[in-house]
């Protein structure tokens, strides 16, 4: 027997656990004799009571030594089984026979070695084992940290790596960048709870798997609900589409499917990163978002032509704010509830006047800047040039009207925000009402509570607080009870559905009514003609904004709006 002092390839401390399948006891203590000093040792004389003992302990084992002239079970068919059984087809197998002819066809099966008999000297015995062992958990580690541990796919990381590999060994291929996310994933989540979640994400996974074993290429999960797939070209992307998004649902029910947008940026240019290829497929499936109706975006020319805007609206943004090249146009709010509508205060909506492209669209590069974190520095612009106007007004017309001004979620998180609206409306000699602090609804979704808690300082310094889109889809009831706000301003839709031909205002009068309970105002925007002002007044809302009174003006012409008033 060879001695401790001599095995200088013996590994930790922790002995590592080794199945010897092997139906010749003489055999049996050869092997036992061998490498029981250095490791944990557990016996099998034939097939099926190795598979017993691999289905039972595969969580402990870290090598199976395996014979192939078994009395009940040909080896190469137990290792078969071994491989085809996922939560254990990664353990290591090293096959012993004295079929040399064997070798091949073992090591085609997932064998990773092979030890002849009669059995060489122990010392080779023991450096093939450690070998092996070692091999196996440097793959396994490896395998841990390029893989999501919920779904077992490749993280993006590795992903994008193994699509870089991709693409060396087929630069001629073309390939298609696509990616999958599950609409509205949160509500799963919150109706079935997160296991089932979980289970969903899982599903998804193994058909999206099935896909690229037919078509070629690589999945992995990207972010909680969304999916990435680089494959050979394909023409039916309804198919993946179809494939993808059938899941198992509630247990105890049949098959279901559940709600994905697709984005595929097809023959990807292989001259671009890899990651910015995916952008390309997430715009196509940002483009097809709330679209029911067609749930596959493809990424094609006008694209293109909005992808380049964008990139030169960020690349000029700097520039465009040291130059203020943005315009603070103001829109009128007035107070329905005396018998002649009263000029009470305005919104300050930002306008950008390009030098080479003339005045962009907020509803293009707003987002914009939401996306990429540029808005932070846009609102500040917006809240400076407001609180000087309100100034200029007030020295000019000897009374305060104050002005709504957007906080973004991005602003919300920032921890100086205090201080810097504090500062503004200070250098401008501002009382802290005259600065009205507009949020979306959307804004307190996602951390509510340190956005509640930053709200509420600000309240408590003066700050009063719209709830700006109210009624877009975002909060509960319960949410709306416990939030810090001191006027509901209504999300435009609301007007519009409530006044087409049908006139249907039962929704407009709850959400007036639901105001009414928290003994909040109401503000309604997007007001075009004088029907809908005395509707909504007769609804009992509070102030209103829109055509009817003026559209947004620039500052010059506003302060003419308000001389006429005043």
């Amino acid at each position: 027997m060879i001695s401790e002092a001599e095995y200088v390839f013996r590994p930790s401390v922790e002995k590592r656990r080794i199945l010897i399948v092997e139906d010749e006891l003489i055999n049996q203590e050869i092997l036992k004799a061998t490498i029981g000093d250095f490791y944990e040792v557990v016996s099998a004389f034939t097939g099926t009571e190795a598979l017993d003992i691999v289905n039972s302990q595969h969580e402990t084992l870290s090598l199976i030594l395996l014979d192939l002239n078994l009395p009940d079970i040909h080896g190469l068919n137990v290792l078969r089984k071994i491989r085809e059984e996922a939560a254990f087809a990664h353990l290591p197998v090293i096959v012993l026979t004295a079929d040399s002819g064997a070798e091949v066809e073992s090591l085609t099966l997932g064998a990773i070695d092979f030890i002849p008999k009669p059995y060489p000297q122990p010392k080779i015995i023991l450096a093939r084992i450690l070998r092996t062992i070692e091999l196996s958990e440097d793959r396994d580690i490896l395998r841990f940290t390029e893989r999501d541990h919920l779904t077992g796919l490749y993280n993006k990381e590795f992903f994008y790596r193994y699509a870089d590999q991709l693409d060396v060994y087929h630069k001629d291929t073309p390939t298609d960048a696509i990616i999958l996310n599950i609409n509205r994933f949160h509500t799963l989540n919150d109706r079935y709870g997160k296991s089932y979640g979980d289970e969903v994400l899982r599903c998804m996974a193994e058909r999206m798997l099935e896909i690229v074993k037919k078509t070629g290429g690589i999945v992995c999960r990207s972010e909680a609900d969304s999916f990435l797939i680089y494959c050979p070209h394909c023409e039916d992307y309804q198919a993946v589409l179809d494939a993808a998004a059938i899941c198992a649902p509630v247990e105890g029910q049949s098959e279901s499917r559940i709600r994905i947008r697709m984005g595929v940026y097809a023959n990807a240019d292989k001259s671009l990163d890899i990651e910015r290829r995916f952008d390309r497929a997430k715009m196509a499936a940002d483009s097809v978002r709330g679209i029911f109706a067609n749930a596959i975006g493809l990424y094609d020319n006008k694209l293109r032509e909005a992808e380049l805007l964008s990139e030169q609206l960020l690349e000029d943004f700097p520039v465009a704010i040291s130059e203020k090249q943005f315009q603070v146009y103001y829109q009128p709010k007035f107070d329905i509830r005396v018998d002649e509508p009263v000029l009470t205060s305005a919104e300050a909506l930002v306008r950008w006047k390009h030098p080479d492209l003339g005045m962009i669209s907020p509803g293009i590069f707003i987002p914009l800047f939401e996306d990429n974190g540029l808005i932070q520095a846009l609102d500040q612009y917006v809240w400076s040039d407001a609180a000087a106007h309100v100034r200029a007004w007030k020295d000019r017309f000897g009374k305060a009207l104050p002005v709504s001004v957007n906080v973004s979620r991005v602003d919300l998180l920032d921890p100086l925000i205090v201080e810097r609206l504090l500062g503004i409306v200070a250098e401008n000699g501002l009382g802290h009402g005259e600065l009205l602090l507009e949020i979306t609804e959307s804004a307190y979704t996602k951390d509510a509570e340190q956005i509640i808690e930053k709200v509420k300082q600000l309240r408590q310094l003066g700050f009063l607080i719209e709830m700006d889109d109210f009624g877009s889809g975002y909060s509960s009831l319960s949410m709306l009870s416990s939030l810090p706000i001191d006027a509901l301003k209504l999300d435009m839709q609301f007007i519009r559905d409530a006044f087409r031909e049908k006139k249907d205002t039962r929704l407009l009068k709850a959400m007036i009514q639901l105001a009414v309970s928290f003994e909040v105002p109401t503000i309604a925007e997007g007001v075009e003609t004088m029907e809908q002002m005395l509707a909504l007044k007769k609804m009992g809302c509070d102030i209103v904004q829109g055509y009817y009174f003026s559209r947004p003006l620039p500052e010059d012409e506003f302060e003419e709006f308000i001389a006429a008033r005043v």
